[in-house]
Order: structure tokens, then C-alpha cells, then sequence
């Protein structure tokens, strides 16, 4: 775990110079951004949706999302600590692929949730322990 801090801590500043070079994205290397191997996806319920709206609900969504899940589209899933939704990693390529699933979803056509879309991929920095031909 220490090894990995340090590593992060050394990368970490490479990627912040990189942020004035050519070449970068949004400030980011292009080293540094992975190639999507998923979507994460945050549900929290819409601002004034009751607890009795989404329960009204809740059996239809857990049908469809543990179809999804059968169907390999669902890869893992969460509820929120604090309590306020769920957290749904989709095996899906791109965000539009996860958005297109999503709203198949009972909570989602009934107006119930906000959703976030995060990509997701490798951790890049481990490309730095496989040496300079990992990093083309």
C-alpha cells in the first residue's frame, strides 16, 4: 500500500506538467486516461420524490435490475452508505451504452432518480512499473 502511495505521489505531478503540453485533454495526458472498461453510476432520488414514490416502484426495478444482472450488464451493485441510493457498476463500453440501459430501468421512467455517469478503466500509473513499452 505504500509502494502504491508513492507511486501516486511520483505520477501525480507528472500529470499536472503534462496539464501545459500538447496533446493533453482537458488537462489531462493522454497517457493518464484509460480505456473504458465500465460505467459507474450513481442513483439518488430526484429532489421531492417520497420514500412511498420509490417503494411503490421498488419490485418492478429489482426485477429488471437482477435481469440485468443475469444478462451480464450489471457487474456490481451497491447501496449508498449514507443511505441516499445506489451505486451500479455496468460492464459497458461508453456512457451512452450505460445511459441506454439505465433508462430501461422502472425508477428511471417513472421520473424518480438522478443519475451520474463516471467511465472507468485501469489504474494508468501501474503502466509505470511495466516499463517504457507499456506506455505506448
Amino acid at each position: 500500500m505504500k509502494f502504491m502511495i508513492a507511486l501516486l505521489m511520483a505520477v501525480l505531478p507528472a500529470a499536472s506538467v503534462a496539464q501545459s503540453q500538447p496533446g493533453t485533454v482537458s488537462g489531462v495526458p493522454s497517457i493518464a486516461i484509460p480505456k473504458t472498461t465500465g460505467v459507474l453510476v450513481i442513483e439518488t432520488p430526484k429532489k421531492g420524490v417520497t420514500p412511498q414514490q420509490i417503494i411503490d416502484v421498488i419490485p418492478s426495478e429489482i426485477r429488471a435490475t437482477v435481469k440485468l444482472y443475469f444478462d451480464g450488464k450489471i457487474r456490481e451493485w451497491y447501496s449508498r452508505g449514507d443511505g441516499r441510493g445506489v451505486i451500479v457498476l455496468l460492464d459497458v463500453k461508453t456512457e451512452d451504452e450505460a445511459r441506454a440501459i439505465v433508462e430501461t430501468l422502472p425508477l428511471t421512467k417513472e421520473q424518480l432518480m438522478d443519475h451520474e455517469y463516471i467511465p472507468v478503466g485501469p489504474l494508468m500509473p501501474l503502466r509505470a512499473l511495466m516499463g517504457p513499452a507499456a506506455q505506448q
